[in-house]
């Protein structure tokens, strides 16, 4: 086994790594839930309630543009809240493991 893959089972098998990949993937799921959860409902609104969604709030406007280009921007505004965490957490621990483990 050389050095470099030595390393690599240390990184792997650390407490730090283990918890930093349960951090990601709770955040990743939490965030798609969220999504999903706001997405189906639209769909399902679509569905079962379209009258609500055909409510005019202009001559030419109904209330499901809006929510849905609300979606929308939601959706842009969930992939920044991410990479903002990514950024300013999830990066530097990764960096902070990486150093400690190489330093050795």
């Amino acid at each position: 086994m050389s050095i470099q893959s030595e390393k690599v089972q240390e990184i792997v098998n650390s407490d730090k790594f283990k918890q930093l990949v349960k951090k990601r993937l709770s955040v990743s799921l939490t965030l798609t839930a969220v999504m999903l959860i706001i997405y189906i409902g639209f769909i399902l609104a679509i569905a079962f309630n379209k009258d609500a969604l055909a409510y005019k709030i202009g001559k030419h406007l109904t209330i499901g543009l809006p929510i849905g280009i609300g979606i929308i921007v939601f959706a842009w505004l969930l992939t920044g809240l991410y990479t903002r965490w990514a950024n300013q957490s999830y990066d530097k621990s990764v960096e902070e493991l990486r150093d400690q483990i190489l330093q050795k």
